[in-house]
């Protein structure tokens, strides 16, 4: 009975012992989701003069602190943009109010690891992505706000999708400045690039009849996209083909922009993303022009990632550079001519 006894207390020990570890071992892990212990220092592409390419420098920086209404993003991976060059250069710096040391990258996708006191909407754990008003996402960590970041979309990685935020988010807004309706028909220009490639797939889906412009090796993506009608632009008076548009969406000046007046129906719009429109032009034309200047908005990203979920709409991802490819990187968005979107990633895809 005694010996009995005995081994009953020395198991029911041996279960407590280990049902105590299975504890330490459960808080541990869930901890690990929750809390990042966080380094004091992080690895960034670092601009400390305007220029091109080379000035951008891989350094170690101080970790941000977020304030009472930011989070701290740890960054995946960080899209890349033809206007990042003009900032780099100094061109567009007073129009995106940067100042030097500069820490470039306006798109992510990430994990919150830090909150500030007064966020409410996103949590520590979260899968985000996020147009970044103030740039900085090519760094392993970086600051971003409830008004700029959204939930990142389930369907897509993250490097899929930091190549989405500013370029669908100009897309979108070019459409709500335009007062797109569905049945109207769209021209978009550089419909291979970044922002053309989402404005086909918006304008689809709202239902519009879409004619895109391209080079001649891109007339297929073009269709894929959803494009009704697929321009070549190397072709000559190419404008001669396109009649009756409502809307024209046109991210370059000089001789598309002034090739596009004739081709718009009276009382239609042309909104431009990059250079101002000749008034005289809309006044002989009868037609109306806007300029857009893009801005993050999470409320519609979010609407975004709705579309994206829903398959409506697929991010077009032509390169993969790391982080240490960051010159590599700027260098082909100088060049205007890429296919969809360039991506740095900064980190492996976390687990799931």
């Amino acid at each position: 009975m005694t010996l009995e006894i005995g081994m009953r207390v020395r198991i029911s020990l041996s279960l407590a012992i280990a049902i105590c570890n299975l504890n330490a071992i459960s808080i541990q892990v869930y901890g690990a989701a929750s809390t990042e212990a966080l380094p004091k220092t992080m690895k960034a592409v670092v601009a400390h003069e305007y220029g091109g390419p080379e000035v951008l420098k891989l350094e170690e920086v101080p970790v941000p602190e977020p304030k009472e209404n930011e989070v701290l993003v740890r960054v995946i991976a960080s899209g890349v943009n033809p206007a990042d060059p003009l900032i780099l250069n100094g061109k567009l710096a007073k129009e995106f109010g940067t100042h030097l040391p500069l820490v470039l990258g306006y798109d992510m996708a990430g994990i919150v690891v830090k909150t500030g006191a007064k966020v409410t909407k996103l949590k520590v754990g979260d899968p985000v992505y996020a147009h970044l008003l103030w740039g900085g996402g090519w760094a392993e960590y970086c600051i971003s706000n409830e008004s700029e970041s959204a939930i990142k979309p389930k369907s897509l990685n993250f490097v899929e999708a930091s190549s989405v935020p500013l370029a669908a988010l100009t897309a979108w807004q070019a459409f709500e400045l335009g007062k797109l309706q569905s049945g109207q028909t769209v021209l978009i220009h550089g419909g291979s690039g970044g922002v053309g490639t989402f404005a086909i797939q918006i304008a689809k889906a709202h239902g519009a009849r879409i004619i895109a412009t391209a080079s001649t090796a891109n007339q297929d993506l073009l269709k894929q996209l959803g494009a009704d009608v697929a321009i070549d632009y190397t072709n000559p008076n190419w404008e001669n083909t396109v009649h009756d548009v409502d809307f024209a969406l046109v991210p370059v000046g000089g001789e598309t922009m002034r090739r596009t007046y004739g081709v718009i129906k009276k009382g239609g719009i042309l909104v431009s993303i990059a250079s101002r429109y000749d008034e005289t032009e809309l006044k002989k034309h009868e037609i109306h022009g806007a300029f857009l200047s893009s801005h993050p908005n999470s409320v519609e990203l979010a609407e975004i990632t709705k579309l994206i979920d829903a398959g409506k709409i697929k991010p077009i991802v032509s390169q993969v550079l790391h982080l240490t490819d960051a010159a590599k990187a700027d260098a082909q968005a100088e060049t205007h001519h890429t296919r969809g979107k360039i991506v740095l990633t900064i980190a492996d895809e976390p687990k799931t």
